[in-house]
Formats: C-alpha cells, structure tokens, sequence
C-alpha cells in the first residue's frame, strides 16, 4: 500500500507591502513597536503612524527623519509589528530595504535607532549614513 504524500505545511503569503515594494521590508523591533504605540496613544490618536524617510544631507551624505502621521501616501508602505505601524515612502525604500528600526534606553538617552544594512558607514550619532 503507497503512502499518501502530505503537503508540507503552507507558507504565509508575503505581506501586499512586501509585495509592491519588490520583497524591499523595513522591520521594527518589538521595542521600537511599543515605542510607537506609546508616543501615538499620547499624542490623543492610537492610529497614528511613524514615518520613517531619507534625505540627502548629514554629516554622511544621507539623513534619516522621524515624524507620525496618520494619512498614508500613495506611493507608502506600511509594516506593522504588535499593532504598530511604520510608513516608508517607495524613494526611502530603495536605501532602507533590509534594514530595522529599534528603540534604545542607554545612558545616552532613548531614541530610534535604525540597523541598516545598505550604510556602508554612518556618523557617531547614527542620524546620518553613507552607502
């Protein structure tokens, strides 16, 4: 008697961000979510979204830029981990691709810290990089 073959198990479909955005994903860490849904639930509005985007400029020929907002773009993509939401516009995606965006509590403060891995270099405050 053959033995049935079993499918393996089915694999999640990719999210519709990671699928417009060409397999490009920004993660956040789960600090850095609960960061977000902090510093939106103060703001008055749990909905609202960290805008993450690059510019030229800084000490390292490009700069990062935080700010919330609670309209998405057309050309956005939203991550979501733990309720939280991330919106990068499709420009910044090309230079933040791969990479993660964490919340440190050091001696130096708190901030948003983003793990990179198209930075070739960044400056000692980690605002700005190079690629």
């Amino acid at each position: 008697m053959a033995i049935p073959a079993i499918d393996p198990a089915p694999q999640p479909a990719p999210s519709a961000d990671a699928v417009s955005g060409g397999g490009r994903i920004v993660g956040l860490s789960a600090s850095a979510a609960a960061r977000v849904r902090t510093l939106a639930a103060q703001e008055g509005n749990p909905g609202l979204m960290l805008r993450l985007s690059v510019s030229g400029g800084g000490c390292s020929g490009f700069q990062y830029h935080y700010d919330f907002d609670a309209a998405r773009q057309a050309d956005d993509h939203v991550f979501e981990r733990d309720g939280a939401r991330l919106v990068v516009d499709d420009t910044s995606l090309d230079l933040l691709a791969g990479a993660e965006v964490d919340f440190v509590e050091d001696l130096m403060g708190s901030y948003f810290k983003i793990n990179n891995p198209n930075a070739s270099s960044s400056c000692g405050c980690g605002s700005s990089f190079a690629i």
